[in-house]
């Protein structure tokens, strides 16, 4: 055997911890990413494409592996920072998508067409199917437009930020989850806002005939026409709608930590 080789055998056991470090960002990563990250896709795509990027990108991200620990709750500990890290990563990239569905929900309580009878899983009791067909809608458009990449290229530049292993920076971290938040449903809210408007209009006139009417039964007269003009609105609205999420996504996807 030669020395190259007894050096290759030598190395194995800390690229191996390495492999396991970036696998484990990139899969905890992977349970939440828009587009790849689905409940619709099955658990065994998600878990290959963990792998595959795992397997390419750990020449890149880490050229010298990290020292092995001797230590196994010392490895357990990197490992499970390493886990922690991937669902902070892909929980920022998750909120930009369902500042999409969120707004859904406004618009279907303005409406008057939310209902407590269908759940969802990530916006509550409170779902609609409005909701659901945005929340179908936003990894449509991630995967269709490719921003799905931006996700990726964050999480290959965490390593720049965050070394394999270490915990997250608390102060920053904190900081840039609140902000991510606010933006979230900032965006929903300005998705939503033509709706918001029109509401307002709406109700105002309907208060004005309530008191001009006084015996007219409002809300029966006052509810179909609501609900009728808000499709339409909708109907008009719909690309518009997708498309400024779609610039909104881009923006904040490229601000991601990483990029």
């Amino acid at each position: 055997m030669t020395a190259d080789a007894i050096a290759l055998l030598a190395s194995l056991p800390a690229w191996s911890f390495a492999f396991m470090l970036v696998l484990a960002r990139f899969g905890a990563a992977m349970a939440l990413l828009p587009g790849l990250g689905e409940a619709t896709v099955p658990a065994m795509v998600r878990v290959g494409l963990a792998f595959g990027i795992a397997i390419l990108l750990l020449p890149v991200i880490i050229p010298q592996p990290p020292p092995l620990p001797e230590m196994g709750l010392v490895a357990a500990g990197m490992i499970a920072a390493e886990v922690v890290t991937g669902l902070w990563l892909g929980w920022l990239a998750r909120l930009i998508c369902l500042a999409l569905p969120i707004a859904a929900q406004f618009i279907a309580y303005l409406l008057g067409i939310s209902t407590v009878l269908q759940p969802d899983a990530e916006l509550g009791p409170q779902s609609t199917a409005l909701s659901a067909l945005f929340e179908i809608a936003a990894p449509v458009v991630l995967l269709v437009s490719g921003l799905y990449t931006l996700p990726l290229t964050a999480l290959a530049g965490s390593y720049r930020l965050i070394a394999p292993g270490a915990l997250l920076p608390v102060a920053d971290s904190t900081a840039t989850t609140v902000a991510a938040v606010g933006q979230a449903f900032g965006l929903a809210l300005r998705l939503a806002s033509p709706f918001v408007l029109a509401a307002v209009i709406w109700h105002v006139a309907i208060g004005l005939i309530a008191r001009l009417v006084p015996r007219l039964q409002i809300y029966f007269v006052s509810l179909p026409g609501q609900i009728a003009g808000g499709l339409l609105l909708l109907a008009s609205l719909f690309g518009v709608i997708l498309a400024a999420w779609q610039d909104a996504a881009r923006d904040g996807l490229a601000a991601l930590p990483g990029n």
